[in-house]
């Protein structure tokens, strides 16, 4: 899906209006920032529409192919939202607002919460706590898979990334295949499936 790229004007009160949503999505993290890209999709390309739906999906497709930490993904949002507003100035400033507002709350509540965690392990309200935490983070896995699959918001289109998501979650699901074959194969589909 190939669309024009943007030309936004970002004020002041826009850069820390996007600083403090990065750091209310920080604190939604559990799971990791993927968890929380649904809301990203939601904030940046349907609501102020800084991002186009295609930068949105390159944006994570690339972070979780390379290697590294997956958060990276943030980095690049930040890093097209400033290359949209112009420059590379701003582009190394979208990085900088949003990688510090998804680290800093959830990293300090992550620290503060295993130091007191680790002490209080064998507490039944910390164990139901961990249990109870594993069906919320599967639920927003999928709603992040929903996003990226309608990408063109056209089902007869969107058929084969349905298609690529089913299988592999399927192999996920009852195999012990390494993720990067799966990365293989999805672009290997990507490369001959129609578009």
């Amino acid at each position: 899906m190939n669309q024009a790229p943007l030309h936004i004007v970002l004020s002041f009160t826009d850069w820390l209006s996007l600083f403090g949503h990065y750091m209310l999505l920080s604190l939604m993290s559990i799971g990791g920032a993927i968890s929380t890209s649904t809301e990203m999709h939601r904030y940046l390309v349907e609501e102020h529409h800084w991002l186009t739906q295609a930068q949105f999906n390159n944006a994570i497709a690339i972070a979780q192919a390379a290697p590294g930490p997956n958060v990276l993904f943030v980095a690049l949002m930040g890093w097209n939202v400033g290359l949209n507003a112009g420059s590379y100035a701003a582009a190394f400033g979208g990085v900088a607002v949003t990688m510090l507002g998804i680290l800093i709350p959830s990293t300090t509540l992550t620290y503060l919460a295993a130091r007191w965690g680790h002490r209080n392990r064998e507490l039944l309200g910390v164990r139901a706590f961990k249990q109870g935490m594993a069906p919320v983070v599967v639920g927003l896995m999928v709603s992040v898979g929903v996003i990226l699959a309608t990408a063109n918001g056209n089902p007869a289109t969107d058929w084969p990334l349905w298609a690529v998501a089913g299988v592999a979650g399927l192999l996920i699901w009852r195999t012990r295949i390494h993720l990067l074959w799966l990365l293989a194969g999805g672009a290997l589909a990507g490369w001959f499936l129609p578009a």
